[in-house]
């Protein structure tokens, strides 16, 4: 507490001889998106043939619910959260095992999970509230709002905006000092270290990820705003979407009435852990926590249902490709089947998923690990959140985004209860025969 307090005066002094200056240059102006084009990889251009895609099916929501219930009681997770929405409706918000295989609670609909980067969106679209509302603008440069930025190239801290940030294009090398963060490093040292960091480009014609100068934002944020960054993003984002649950850091998450903690492999089983500290420093990059109530609002935000608070131009500009990464095609199973593009966006990524375009992210740190994407084409939306490192619940998004399309050649999941239920989904999906769970008769989980 005493250090927060001294990080608010530090702060607080600094905004006031940054105000004028911030406030003086925060006129809304249009992004000029094609002044800096597209860097589109030869990999991107060619991509192997689409699999057939058929007449939209259903969407076999019961079947999803029972294939995370098999996962976490035959013991392949200890507990994971489901969220997905369509047409401007919550077709399911549920938790599944529980929160700590040692002292084991159920995990509900407000089990708190930490997002790791799915934080990333939620970064972009405070900024974008703040650029609507003549904050700040997406063009905007870094030491508008922190004169004495510095980065190894010559002029370099100076070309540096809001929006390079955001979309990962500062310039610098991939994952820069991530390892120090792990290692406690305290992120100010670290941004003061980018001064001699090495450069692979100058900003905003290449791509690397980021979560160092990623959080850069946050500082700005608070420049413009004179208000801690996790206070602009409450206000303005959690508060009118009803995400009630939903909080900032390590003290955030274990405030929570009941929050799921993080698992680590230990012989053949989970043993829980405490969570650690060191990518909470980095609130715009990783520094959410919530609940699947929570994110099943961020969903319908994000799909354009709640244009009170994040407009359709609004969310238009985030989800739009910034900067190929052609890397990510290769990253897993589903990706190196389906995509045929991968770009980064605005705290986002895009995607085009065997011809259809698909806003996506993923996070993970130590015993966490999430995944959202957005399918527009079918006002879809679907987020999954588990507390551990398997990989085995990502599985479930190609899944679900196939029968949304009518994809059948695909078999992501490995079936963890001998036979059932995903063999039974599958068997399903080829016959086309929906027994009652399809999308439009399925009802909404309770919150």
């Amino acid at each position: 507490m005493k250090a927060r307090t001294l990080r608010h005066v530090l702060r607080t002094g600094l905004v006031a001889g940054l105000l004028p200056l911030a406030l003086g240059s925060s006129a809304q102006t249009p992004l000029r998106w094609n002044s800096r084009p597209l860097q589109v990889s030869p990999s991107t251009t060619t991509s192997p043939a689409a699999p057939a895609v058929r007449a939209p099916t259903n969407l076999y929501v019961s079947d999803y619910e029972a294939i995370a219930t098999a996962m976490t009681t035959e013991g392949n997770v200890p507990g994971m959260a489901m969220a997905i929405v369509q047409g401007g409706r919550v077709l399911s918000a549920r938790g599944y095992g529980v929160t700590d295989v040692g002292s084991p609670q159920a995990i509900d609909a407000h089990t708190v999970f930490r997002l790791a980067s799915l934080s990333k969106a939620f970064a972009s679209a405070v900024t974008g509230v703040l650029v609507n509302e003549g904050v700040l603008r997406w063009d905007s440069h870094l030491t508008d709002y922190i004169p004495s930025f510095q980065l190894s190239q010559p002029g370099a801290a100076e070309q540096l905006t809001v929006a390079d940030i955001l979309s990962q294009r500062t310039g610098l090398n991939r994952n820069t000092f991530d390892r120090d963060i792990e290692g406690n490093a305290d992120y100010h040292v670290l941004t003061a270290r980018l001064a001699t960091a090495p450069m692979q480009c100058s900003p905003g014609t290449c791509y690397a990820y980021q979560n160092v100068a990623f959080s850069l934002i946050g500082d700005i944020v608070f420049a413009a705003t004179g208000h801690f960054y996790p206070e602009t993003v409450a206000s303005r984002i959690f508060k009118p979407l009803g995400m009630n649950d939903a909080s900032y850091g390590l003290e955030g998450i274990t405030a929570s009435v009941r929050w799921a903690r993080p698992h680590i492999r230990r012989g053949r089983g989970w043993v829980a852990v405490t969570p650690k500290p060191t990518y909470y420093r980095l609130e715009p990059a990783a520094g959410v926590n919530a609940s699947i109530s929570d994110m099943a609002q961020w969903l319908l935000a994000q799909s354009g249902h709640r244009p009170d608070v994040l407009p359709a131009p609004l969310l238009a500009t985030l989800h739009a490709p910034l900067v190929s990464t052609p890397g990510e095609m290769t990253v897993a199973s589903w990706r190196r089947t389906r995509l045929t593009s991968a770009n980064y966006a605005l705290g986002w990524r895009d995607y085009s998923y065997s011809g259809h375009p698909v806003v996506f992210h993923g996070g993970a740190v130590q015993g966490y690990r999430a995944v959202i994407a957005l399918l527009p084409e079918r006002d879809l939306g679907v987020v999954i959140l588990w507390n551990s490192e398997s990989a085995l619940p990502s599985a479930l998004l190609p899944t679900i985004l196939d029968d949304a399309l009518g994809i059948q050649d695909g078999q992501w999941l490995e079936d963890p209860s001998n036979g059932l239920p995903a063999s039974v989904l599958y068997a399903r999906r080829r016959l086309n025969t929906p027994t009652g769970t399809d999308a439009t008769s399925s009802k909404a989980s309770p919150p």
